[in-house]
């Protein structure tokens, strides 16, 4: 039997204010990284609705993506698992919305804002290096309207035992 390589999809948000980009501070298994408000997509999940989700969990915002900024596939060896693991991202820029007085998803120390020139200084901080990229991108203007993402109704469905 063949093992069946599947990429961990994830999500993150490209947040801009005033030339300033809304970064978290998290502690991983490499130490403590910067990164964008990101994670996985979930069972049941649009793309759009992970963002908003993984957005409120490490940043207490709310977030209303606008576009996607670019898709990206990246490899690296997880150092929990000490396995290849390859990632496809999809990055979507947007509005910060209300802030909730909430809690912070487990690992997040807390949320920060840098300019480009300081996300660029700290690359050896990046939890990986599409975090730079992502920026890059948005600040060259790159942009897909969301309706180049299409969710079937079947995603959204919970199967019942």
């Amino acid at each position: 039997m063949t093992d069946l390589w599947k990429p961990s999809v994830t999500v993150a948000a490209i947040i801009e204010r005033d030339g300033y980009f809304l970064l978290i501070e998290e502690n991983t298994s490499e130490g403590v990284r910067l990164n964008q408000p990101a994670g996985h997509l979930d069972p049941n999940e649009s793309l759009e609705a992970a963002v908003i989700r993984e957005t409120m969990e490490e940043t207490a915002h709310d977030f209303t993506p606008t576009a996607l900024v670019g898709t990206y596939l990246s490899r690296a060896v997880s150092p929990r698992l000490g396995q290849d693991m390859t990632y496809l991202r999809f990055a979507f820029c947007g509005q910060l919305g209300q802030a909730y007085d909430r809690p912070l998803d487990d690992g997040i120390l807390r949320t920060l804002w840098m300019s480009a020139q300081e996300i660029r200084a700290s690359v050896a901080r990046h939890r990986s290096p599409l975090v730079l990229q992502c920026v890059e991108d948005y600040l060259a203007g790159q942009r897909s309207p969301l309706r180049h993402l299409f969710t079937h109704p079947s995603i959204l469905k919970v199967a019942h035992d």
